[in-house]
């Protein structure tokens, strides 16, 4: 059976940089080994599966597989799929925002669409409410695992593990040179963090609202261009620390040592007093093709 297959650049308005992501927008039918082997065969990050939901409230159930198993949430395939949807005209176009709700792995969830003169602008995803886990993480072993020095380490703020859908390593470092140097160490990393975390998010922050990233992964790629988990994640780590300003919007520079610069806008909110992180971006399309499957 042939499928619709599209590719898009995420976190970006230009062609080229941020997250690469494959979506089947035709999904139902096809088994969890067939998603999976597709999955592989995509090779990126992550590929999204787009079938009807099993919950009327929800517009689309977005199943998310990486190369190797499924996730219940992330970032960058929530937003390029709803913005590859709504140019496809699945979401109807209205000027200003359009709110759907989506069916994922971690819940239903809701999804703001900006439209400006009919096309969409910026897709925000409220992720679920920031959990956070103390981080018994050896120093000298993470350190090892990211190819820099224990004393490349902020000392002003913790390692953390936050999730907002899926947990990932908070990983403060003194300066954008500490972050520059990171060269991973797959099996070390993963030895460290694998069991915990889907991957050790290195950061910079300068001033209040900006920060340079990281993604450092221990499987696949090894690293991820533009990761929208756990951007929520760092926008509620960094409030609870006092570091953010609740409902201030935090940019996020991500993926520009890999050559594909990203910009994630994160804002977070307190709702029954948890942390409740908003993740916002646009995407580029790149590829429109049918898939046998």
């Amino acid at each position: 059976m042939k499928r619709r297959l599209y590719t898009l650049d995420v976190f970006t308005t230009k062609e080229f940089a941020g997250n690469p992501l494959a979506v089947i927008t035709d999904g139902d039918g096809l088994s969890n080994a067939a998603m999976q082997a597709i999955a592989r065969e995509m090779n990126l990050s992550e590929t999204v599966f787009v079938q009807r939901p099993s919950n009327n409230r929800a517009l689309a159930r977005l199943r998310i597989f990486t190369t190797t198993h499924e996730l219940p949430l992330a970032g960058h395939p929530v937003i390029g799929t709803w913005f590859l949807l709504a140019e496809l005209g699945v979401v109807p176009a209205a000027e200003g925002m359009v709110h759907v709700l989506q069916q994922t792995g971690a819940g239903i969830l809701p999804v703001e669409i900006s439209f400006h003169a009919g096309r969409p602008a910026r897709v925000t995803m409220t992720q679920k409410a920031a959990l956070f886990k103390k981080a018994a993480v050896n120093r000298a072993a993470l350190a090892k695992g990211l190819g820099i020095a224990a004393s490349d380490f902020d000392p002003r703020l913790p390692l953390e593990y936050v999730s907002t859908g899926v947990f990932n390593l908070m990983v403060p470092l003194r300066s954008r040179k500490s972050l520059e140097k990171i060269h991973l160490n797959m099996r070390s990393l993963a030895q460290t963090i694998a069991r915990n975390a889907t991957l050790a998010y290195c950061f910079v922050q300068e001033g209040s609202s900006r920060v340079h990233s990281r993604g450092m992964v221990p499987w696949g790629s090894g690293e991820d261009a533009a990761t929208g988990s756990a951007a929520g994640s760092l926008g509620a780590y960094l409030t609870k620390y006092g570091r953010l300003s609740r409902g201030e919007t935090l940019s996020i520079t991500q993926g520009v040592e890999m050559g594909r610069p990203s910009e994630i806008h994160v804002s977070v909110q307190t709702e029954r007093g948890k942390l409740v992180p908003r993740v916002s971006g646009s995407a580029v399309r790149i590829l429109e093709a049918t898939i046998e499957a």
